[in-house]
This record gives structure tokens, sequence and C-alpha cells, in this order.
């Protein structure tokens, strides 16, 4: 087994505090709400946010996938850090054993710079390309920008 990294860096308008309680500690509620079409729901199956709890996202009936698994591995809410795996899907992959994902955000000109990067924990034998995880990234990217969009016209969420 090998592992494939991927990294990424956005920049938005909004301050790290607020994108990381969206993104991360309150995204059960804020993601929902946002993007009810691609996602129904979010929700914490064992524990309540915290290290080693495990979040289910369901998604919509358009979406290709119909839910995925998250546990926390690591949550630092002061550095705005945090560090999940990706333990189960509906969808079985044919290359990948899991994902690990960490994401930190700083300030940056007013706003902040969010880092992302992806561990993809490829199976024995299996070859993992670009095109193979760029719909993945792509809807990272979108997501993070339906996130900030939202946050930019609502400046009182995420307080």
């Amino acid at each position: 087994m090998g592992v494939v990294s991927y990294s990424q860096e956005f920049t938005s308008a909004v301050t790290p505090s607020r994108m990381f309680k969206a993104l991360v500690l309150d995204s059960h509620n804020i993601i929902p709400k946002i993007v009810p079409g691609g996602i129904k729901s979010v929700e914490f199956i064992e524990g309540d946010g915290g290290v080693g709890s495990i979040k289910q996202t369901n998604f919509g009936e358009s979406a290709h996938i119909k839910y995925t698994k998250h546990k926390i591995d690591a949550l630092d809410v002061e550095n705005f850090y945090c560090k999940y795996t990706l333990i189960e899907s509906d969808i079985k992959f044919d290359k990948i054993d899991f994902i690990v994902y960490e994401v930190k955000f700083t300030l940056a000109d007013g706003g902040c710079l969010c880092k992302m990067s992806s561990d993809y924990h490829v199976m024995e034998g299996a070859e993992l390309k670009e095109d193979d995880i760029k719909q993945g990234k792509d809807r990272a990217m979108g997501l993070f920008k339906t996130v900030e969009e939202y946050l930019l016209e609502n400046p009182a969420v995420c307080t």
C-alpha cells in the first residue's frame, strides 16, 4: 500500500475563525442549509464533534454517492486546524483503502488562507492518477466557495 498526497490552498475574504466554524465546527448545521440539494444532512453518529467523533454526511438524490463517514482524528480550535479520515462510504473504492484530510486556516490580508492536504492510502498494486481525484478536489473547491459566499452575504453567521 502506498500513499499519494495532494495539497491545495485557497484564499478567502472571510476570517479564519468564521471559515473554520462554518466548515468544521458547525458544518453539520451550516452546509445542509446552504447546499440542500447536494447535502441532505450531516449528523454525528458517534461523539459530539470532538476527537474520535464520527460524522455522517448524507447526500441529495442527484448525487452519485449516498453517504460518507469521517472520523475526527485531531482538532485544534484555537489554531483552526482539523485532521479527519474518510472511513466509510456507500461507494466501494477500487483503488483507495482510506483518505486522511488535514485543513488549517490562517490569517491572511484581513481574510484567511486555507491549506488542505489529502493523503490517499492506495490499495496494494493500484495506481492513483491526478484524474482519479480531480472530481473530489473540484467539489471541495466548490463547497469552499459556496460557504465563503454565504458567510460574506450573512456577516452575523459563525461569529
